[in-house]
């Protein structure tokens, strides 16, 4: 199973056993070490996860951390696990003291539901405040699952994540910048704009009316931005369509139906009307045969002819949909198989 997948069956369960779970050792079993062997390590391998691992301190023993991973012998994550039901803000400092003292680059701290990542971006070997990455398990975006699986055993580089964890982080950072400066508008970020279109002085009444333009000017200009990106989207699936559609036609201008085709169709409608209007006896012709079905339904064939090759046949189909392949020398051979043609009818009215 990919690791996409496996982080999906994380989210169902989650959602499924959740709110069964009270203790934060419940909550590291039940979703902490999936999350961990989705990465590829094997949590009851004490080579490769290690539960409980010691990072003392100066003067400070005892400390240990919930999970160290290894590789070649070498910490290269550290894990603090909480129980789903806390807030993980108030817990990095605890983090931060074990990240100093196992000399890792990586650290994640964790409530089962919540994933944030850590590493030393501003000062080699002390933990930055804010993550390089952070998600929510259950709520988790394709580009997400794709820097995770940067931790997956068999990916694993140091260097290329943490290259990669400033351009995430600062992009959050700036991301967020964003979003709060269109809900609402900073001093300064309207000064920005309000310089370079109004020539007079930038008063207080100014300002204020500034504020509501930059603030609308750029909630028009995201909407704009999607709509742009939802019409080239479905013109995109119009063309799309479109070729499908003229690939259909050729495919049926390839297909000739023949007088013994429609006279071996007469054959089995005279033998199934019986037991059928028929009306609800249509046939389908394709490249590869000429199909009866019931109701039109590709789901319900009654049968196939493939009278276009140098041997004719006759399909006959079982309650499975599986066909047999009769040998026929003309199309009037159809009524030796009237028994069985009259007992595929007896599959569907039954």
């Amino acid at each position: 199973m990919d690791i996409q997948n496996q982080l999906k069956a994380i989210a169902d369960k989650i959602s499924k056993l959740k709110d069964k779970i009270e203790t934060e050792e419940s909550t590291k079993h039940a979703f902490v070490l999936p999350f961990i062997n989705a990465l590829g390590y094997d949590a009851f391998n004490p080579t490769e996860v290690v539960p409980e691992f010691t990072a003392d301190l100066g003067l400070k023993k005892g400390e240990k951390v919930d999970y160290a991973i290894f590789q070649n012998n070498i910490p290269i994550l550290i894990v603090e696990c909480k129980n789903w039901k806390e807030s993980l803000d108030n817990h990095n400092s605890q983090l931060f003291r074990y990240f100093h003292a196992t000399k890792t680059r990586f650290a994640l701290l964790t409530n089962g539901i919540q994933y944030r990542f850590y590493t030393d971006l501003e000062q080699t070997n002390k933990m930055d405040e804010k993550p390089f990455l952070e998600f929510d398990i259950t709520k988790i975006k394709d580009n997400e699952i794709h820097e995770i699986s940067k931790f997956h055993k068999s990916n694993f580089d140091v260097d290329k994540i943490v290259n990669n964890a400033s351009a995430l982080k600062y992009t959050k950072e700036i991301k967020k910048c964003i979003s709060e400066e269109l809900v609402a508008p900073t001093h300064d970020f309207v000064k920005l704009f309000a310089n370079k279109v109004y020539s007079g002085r930038l008063t207080e009444k100014v300002m204020e009316e500034f504020t509501e333009l930059v603030q609308k000017a750029f909630n028009q200009t995201v909407s704009e931005k999607v709509n742009d990106r939802l019409n080239a989207a479905l013109n995109k699936e119009a063309e799309k369509q479109q070729l499908d559609t003229i690939e259909v036609k050729e495919e049926e201008s390839k297909i000739v139906t023949t007088d013994e085709e429609l006279e071996g169709y007469r054959i089995v409608v005279a033998i199934l009307r019986r037991k059928l209007p028929v009306n609800r006896i249509v046939y389908r012709d394709t490249q590869s045969y000429f199909g009866i079905l019931l109701d039109d339904n590709n789901r319900k064939p009654l049968c196939r002819l493939h009278l276009n090759a140098g041997t004719k046949y006759l399909g006959i189909v079982d309650t499975d949909k599986n066909e047999t392949r009769e040998i026929i020398q003309s199309v009037d051979d159809i009524y030796q198989f009237e028994e069985q043609l009259l007992k595929t009818v007896d599959f569907y009215i039954n």
